[in-house]
């Protein structure tokens, strides 16, 4: 690119009689005059600012607090910058668009067993999001859990961490490794933020601690001491604020919508950046060569970079061109009377500008001919450099050695996957979660799958990566989604899956008209479909892979209803010598399986307690967890077993079904399994073997097997294997048409019996 900019000024020098030399930029930051630009020693920068006309307020929200709008507190010593409801700022950045700000820590201190005092750290901000770069989550204590909350892409997103110790010789200064002091990521787009912390014991069995606590801080701005675990209450009452970085952008529309309607700040010489997906809005920044506030009406300011540091020899061989300058005779050059380099020296004839001027003009086109061919090779050879890095950082060595010795998966190359998705294009986005975007693609033989751009791998978890893959590739299930291949040549592994186009079992049951398509039979089918899913992962194949984010979101569903187990993001191998794993707890609230919480330690009886709160959802077609609901009602698993020790079911299960006196005694009996996979303790929950024989013979109770079939899809030729999916042997006993994925006979034969 040096070379190209070179040459291109070159040219430009060559064919502009009149040099424009630019003027120093202006240093003003405000847009007025009576607008001030200091508050203390903190720089107010536009758009935001004090007084009236002095910060931008966006017309298609002039109902929401203009949080473009400060005050400064002239009162404190030094004056402090106060954003919203009484938040104080350290610092604006124009150029990475973030504002830095100082908040409380959540804290919850204990006596004898009793909390004594609390606080919860909340900033409600609107349109700013916390950054997910700058910042983490963390809590300290002995018996500390905490949970972050927020709103993300319009709907609830939770994340949290624990701690645990006995004593303080196991705590280590500046180790937050979940022994005294736990961390958490947190993702972009998060606005409305609670941090809540609390206890599992009250402290009773670490009175040396007498304090939870929790809170968002700035990477560069914590560092974790033993000591903090012995600090009391007014320690933290009088402790200072800590700093947390926020994203900002202006207004919610995006770059071509503001332009469009005559409203981008972003004027002269400045780049417009749309902010979505992390947050609505946009960003202005100047152009290279530019320099200023690009959100004031003037726009950027030409840089006379010879007034600066640069690249040539002598100031004298410098000359300012708009956005860049020329340079006549470069440092390492030089000029003394003589041809050296192309440099001369300026004592030469009035030949020298015509010898210039002819020897320049004649190689100008072979210069930028060879310069655009210089930059295109060295680009490609850069790109394909990147993605050989990329591919072997990704293990894709050793996946393709692999490969080699089966027939598993296709390795696809990320131009396959930037023409199938129309380069990511963002009408192909079908799904987003916590580990990563879906979009919808067509490879060759015009086949639709699922492009799914994952988190970034870990360099030295790459092993159990491949091994993943490898083990999900080869899965034969047909109520899994199936993993057609991957691309390792980009930054971020992405994973190519077959399309299923219906939506989840979430969308179904918690929407009204879809709903009332959900007779019991359907919902009875997708339940033991999911079960024998969960069973042949934890038995079935040779290493046992724990889901651990077991949810009705995860459970896609096609055209015929069938469902299709998804999103092994979060998914574990176990090795054969192990029963569990201690890991970091990740899982979605509602879902999580208390007992893991509490330990860290995943179980296979962890997606046992998930698999029970989706029975939950079969049975009631409520959200596992709703802060809409009461308090009482808010964990529909806890809502649930109050009811069952009531005695009073029949409130609690959604009427669509508990209408049908024909189905009673099978609504009981799944209820009593889910009553059974939501024990406390893992030990005295079922496997999924048990839950899923015990959801067979359910199903085989008081029906006739083609019932409700037809009246339930009417879709006979598309969804043909309904009618004969169960078949009849010699004996007139039922029996599993794809006797390969799953074999009744076979299932009991493996318990012994049952349980």
């Amino acid at each position: 690119m040096g070379y190209l900019k070179l040459v291109l000024t070159i040219l430009i020098t060559m064919v502009s009689i009149p040099l424009i030399t630019g003027n120093e930029a202006s240093s003003s930051l405000v847009i007025a005059p009576h607008c001030s630009s200091m508050c203390g020693n903190i720089t107010i920068p536009y758009p935001f600012g004090t007084g009236k006309g002095c910060y931008f307020a966006d017309p298609d929200n002039f109902n929401d607090y203009p949080m473009m709008r400060v005050t400064c507190n002239h009162t404190a010593s030094p004056p402090e910058l106060i954003l919203g409801n009484n938040v104080p700022i350290s610092s604006i950045s124009l150029k990475e668009g973030e504002i830095r700000v100082n908040l409380r820590r959540s804290f919850n201190c204990y006596s004898q067993g009793k909390s004594t005092k609390s606080y919860t750290t909340w900033a409600n901000l609107i349109t700013l999001t916390i950054s997910s770069t700058k910042n983490m989550l963390v809590a300290t204590g002995c018996d500390t859990h905490v949970w972050f909350t927020g709103i993300r892409h319009g709907e609830k997103y939770y994340t949290g961490c624990m701690t645990k110790c006995d004593n303080l010789n196991t705590v280590t200064d500046n180790q937050c490794n979940g022994v005294g002091c736990c961390e958490a990521s947190l993702p972009d787009g998060v606005t409305n933020i609670t941090t809540t912390v609390s206890s599992f014991e009250n402290h009773t069995s670490v009175p040396f601690n007498p304090c939870s606590v929790a809170f968002p801080v700035a990477n560069d701005a914590f560092m974790f001491l033993r000591e903090n675990l012995t600090q009391k209450l007014g320690y933290y009452l009088d402790y200072p604020l800590l700093p947390v970085v926020f994203n900002w952008g202006i207004g919610r529309r995006s770059c071509l919508k503001a332009q469009e309607q005559g409203s981008c700040l972003c004027k002269n010489n400045t780049v417009c950046s749309d902010l979505e997906p992390a947050q609505a809005g946009y960003q202005c920044q100047c152009k290279d060569g530019f320099t200023g506030n690009p959100y004031l009406p003037q726009g950027c300011q030409d840089i006379d970079e010879c007034k600066g540091a640069n690249e040539c020899e002598k100031p004298e061989y410098c000359t300012n061109i708009i956005g860049s300058y020329n340079c006549k005779c470069p440092k390492g050059y030089h000029g003394n009377g003589t041809r050296t380099h192309g440099c001369i020296s300026s004592s030469k004839t009035w030949l020298a500008p015509v010898i210039i001027t002819a020897g320049i003009g004649g190689s100008i086109i072979i210069f930028l001919l060879v310069g655009f061919l210089f930059h295109w090779r060295n680009g490609e050879s850069q790109i394909k450099q990147l993605r050989e890095s990329f591919f072997r950082q990704n293990g894709g060595l050793i996946l393709h050695q692999k490969l080699s010795r089966m027939d598993a998966l296709k390795i696809f190359t990320a131009k396959d996957l930037e023409n199938a998705s129309d380069n990511y294009n963002e009408m192909n986005i079908i799904g987003r979660g916590g580990y990563g975007i879906v979009y919808k693609g067509i490879i060759i033989n015009n086949q639709q799958v699922a492009i799914k751009r994952s988190l970034k791998v870990d360099p030295g978890q790459v092993e159990q990566f491949i091994n993943e893959v490898l083990i999900l590739s080869q899965i034969n299930n047909r109520n899994v989604v199936r993993l057609l291949g991957c691309c390792l040549e980009t930054e971020v592994p992405l994973l190519v899956y077959e399309l299923i186009n219906n939506g989840t079992l979430y969308d179904h049951l918690n929407d009204e008209a879809k709903a009332s398509l959900f007779t019991w039979n359907i919902r009875l089918r997708i339940a033991s479909e999911v079960a024998e899913v969960l069973a042949y992962l934890h038995t079935t194949i040779s290493t046992p892979i724990i889901h651990r984010d077991m949810k009705s979101m995860n459970i896609l569903l096609d055209e015929c209803y069938t469902a299709k187990v998804a999103d092994f993001g979060a998914s574990r191998l176990v090795p054969v010598d192990q029963g569990q794993l201690a890991t970091m707890v990740l899982g979605t609230l509602g879902y999580l399986d208390p007992e893991y919480m509490q330990t860290s330690e995943l179980t296979e009886k962890s997606d046992v307690y998930s698999f029970g709160v989706v029975l939950l959802e079969l049975l009631t077609r409520k959200k596992a967890l709703s802060y809409q609901r009461p308090e009482v009602e808010r964990c529909l698993a806890m809502h649930f077993l109050l009811k069952m020790k009531e005695d009073r079911l029949f409130d609690i299960i959604d009427k669509n079904i508990a209408n049908s006196q024909g189905d009673i005694e099978q609504i009981k009996k799944v209820a009593n399994l889910a009553k059974w996979c939501l024990f406390l303790k893992g030990e005295d929950r079922p496997t999924m073997k048990e839950v899923a024989l015990e959801l067979e013979g359910i199903k085989r109770t008081n029906k006739h097997p083609w019932h409700d079939v037809k009246s339930s899809y009417n879709q006979e030729n598309d969804c043909e294997y309904l009618l004969v999916g169960i078949s009849k042997d010699d004996n007139g006993n039922s029996g599993g048409k794809d006797s390969d994925l799953y074999d009744p006979s076979s299932f009991i034969s493996s318990l012994g019996g049952g349980r």
